[in-house]
């Protein structure tokens, strides 16, 4: 396996993200299996660790094809998929009720997990997005459309492992993309890991007491 668990892929990581040591980094982590990866950058760049929560806005009738997303900010940003909302003919006011819906669940697992902890300044500086791989990129790419539209001065994508087609779908969403194992035959994101136990609340919430939020 190439990573022992996500600890191992987080210290693997911050050493390939030195360069970005020196340019007020903040790194975001997609919980919960992203948490334990970013711990280990944050804390090796001396950055901010703070959460990206995005929730699927998916057709109703077909809950896995989704027509849009909702990303968590100081103001929840929709990524709207303008095809799949006009071949489903879904109308506004049914979109915006979705929409609704997943916002506040976004509110309620912030709550969860931060609670009144400061938020980290994202715009005008170096973002590292982090998750623990991707497989499709779909919540992924939803997550860094909402943070572009927050202006970072960088926006940097840095993952263990992912598929080699959707990385080809991510870069250019990006001022840079780093991934340690790039695979055309993909399988699972557990198959590279020799401990990918599940990732609790509770080791989430832990996590963050343990690392600086805010503007550091």
């Amino acid at each position: 396996m190439p990573f022992a668990n996500r600890s191992d892929a987080g210290r693997r990581l911050a050493a390939a993200l030195q360069k970005y040591q020196d340019q007020d980094p903040v790194v975001l982590a997609l919980p919960r299996g992203g948490v334990p990866v970013a711990a280990e950058v944050a804390a090796a760049l001396g950055a901010p660790l703070d959460l990206v929560i995005v929730r699927k806005i998916g057709v109703p009738s077909q809950p896995e094809l989704a027509m849009g997303a909702v990303v968590d900010g100081e103001t929840p940003i929709v990524v709207r998929n303008e095809d799949v909302i006009r071949l489903s003919g879904i109308e506004d006011r049914k979109f915006k009720s979705l929409c609704d819906s997943e916002i506040a669940e976004i509110e309620r697992r912030r709550r969860r997990y931060l609670g009144h902890r400061e938020r980290a300044v994202v715009t005008g500086r170096t973002v590292i997005v982090i998750d623990d791989g991707i497989a499709t990129g779909a919540t992924t790419r939803a997550a860094l459309q909402g943070i572009r539209r927050r202006t970072p001065r960088q926006l940097v994508l840095a993952i263990p492992v992912a598929p080699s087609d959707t990385l080809a779908k991510l870069r250019n969403e990006v001022d840079d993309l780093i991934c340690l194992e790039e695979h055309e035959f993909f399988g699972a994101i557990g198959f590279y890991y020799a401990n990918f136990r599940q990732v609790s609340d509770e080791e989430v919430i832990g996590i963050l007491n343990r690392l600086p939020a805010g503007a550091s």
